[in-house]
C-alpha cells in the first residue's frame, strides 16, 4: 500500500509559481499591482499561499494566456468592469493582429518571389514592377516609390511606377533622365538661384517630363493605371491613419536641397502647371 499523502495548508511562493506555470518574480509583481492579494508572511518571513490564493493565481495565469492585460483581468477581478467589455476589446485587438500578420506573410512571400527590396513595397507596386529585368530599377527608383507609398499609400505608389517603367524600358528617356540627375546634383550651394543655367535646366525638365507622359500613354500604362483605380483592394486601405499628409512631408521629409535646385524644381513646376491650364478639358 501506498503511505496516504497529506496536502499542505500552505506553501512558498517557489512551490506556488512551479505549480502555476509562472516565476516567483510574476508573483512578485501581480502583488505589486495589486492583482494577487499579498498574503501574511509565516514564522520565517516567506510568504505562504493557500487555496483561495492558488485558485486566483490560476485564473490570473488562464486569462493571462488568453491574452488579457493584466489591467483588464484586475478590474474583472474588483468588477469594476464587466468581462464582456474586455472581451470585446481583446477581439478587435486580436483581428487587427491577425491582419498586420497576413500583411506580414504577404509581403515575406512578396520579398522571397522577387528577391529585392521591392518585394518589401505593397503588392499593387509590386506586381507592376516585378516583370522588370534584374537591374532595370536603380536604388533612387525604389528610394522615391518608398516615400511616394507613405505619403500617398500604395495606390499613389503604384501610378508612380508607370514612370519608372517606362524608364527601365526605354533607354533614351533613362539616359536622359541620369543626365539630368547629374545637373541637378551640379546645383550646389555655390549655384545662384537666379543663374540662367537653372531656368535652362527647368526647361529641360518640363520637355523630359512630357517625354515620358508621351511614352506612358503609348504604351498603354495610362490604361494600367485607371484599372488600378477600379481593381484596388479596398482592404490595403486600413494603414491610412499611420501615413504622413503632404504638407508633413515637406516639412519632416529632409531634403539637402540648394536653393538653386529648389527654384528649380518651382520653375519646372510652373512649366507643368500651365500645360495643364493650357490642355483642353475634354470633358
Amino acid at each position: 500500500m501506498y503511505p496516504p499523502v497529506t496536502p499542505p495548508r500552505q506553501v512558498k511562493i517557489g512551490d506556488a509559481a512551479a505549480f502555476a506555470g509562472t516565476t516567483p518574480r510574476a508573483i512578485r509583481h501581480y502583488h505589486q499591482i495589486g492583482l494577487l492579494p499579498e498574503p501574511e508572511r509565516g514564522g520565517d518571513g516567506r510568504r505562504r499561499y493557500d487555496y483561495d490564493d492558488m485558485i486566483r493565481l490560476l485564473w490570473i495565469r488562464k486569462m493571462a494566456q488568453a491574452g488579457i492585460s493584466l489591467d483588464d483581468i484586475r478590474s474583472a477581478f474588483d468588477g469594476a468592469q464587466d468581462i464582456e467589455e474586455t472581451l470585446g476589446r481583446l477581439g478587435d485587438t486580436l483581428a487587427t493582429q491577425e491582419a498586420d500578420i497576413k500583411q506580414q506573410r504577404a509581403a515575406i512571400q512578396r520579398l522571397q518571389t522577387v528577391g529585392s527590396p521591392l518585394g518589401l513595397l505593397s503588392s499593387p507596386v509590386t506586381d507592376r514592377l516585378s516583370h522588370l529585368p534584374t537591374g532595370t530599377l536603380r536604388t533612387s527608383d525604389l528610394d522615391a516609390l518608398l516615400v511616394t507609398e507613405r505619403i500617398f499609400g500604395p495606390l499613389g505608389a503604384a501610378v508612380q511606377a508607370s514612370t519608372f517603367i517606362a524608364l527601365a524600358t526605354h533607354p533614351d528617356l533613362r539616359a536622359e533622365a541620369d543626365r539630368l540627375d547629374a545637373a541637378d546634383a551640379a546645383l550646389d550651394d555655390s549655384v545662384d538661384p537666379d543663374d540662367p543655367r537653372v531656368e535652362e535646366l527647368a526647361t529641360q525638365h518640363h520637355t523630359h517630363h512630357k517625354a515620358l507622359t508621351q511614352t506612358i500613354e503609348a504604351d498603354g500604362l495610362d490604361a494600367a493605371e485607371e484599372n488600378l483605380f477600379e481593381s484596388y483592394d479596398a482592404d490595403q486601405t486600413r494603414d491610412e491613419d499611420t501615413r504622413t499628409s503632404a504638407f508633413e512631408a515637406v516639412t519632416k521629409m529632409p531634403y539637402t536641397f540648394s536653393p538653386a535646385r529648389i527654384r528649380c524644381l518651382q520653375l519646372t513646376a510652373q512649366l507643368l502647371t500651365q500645360d495643364h491650364q493650357n490642355t483642353p478639358d475634354d470633358r
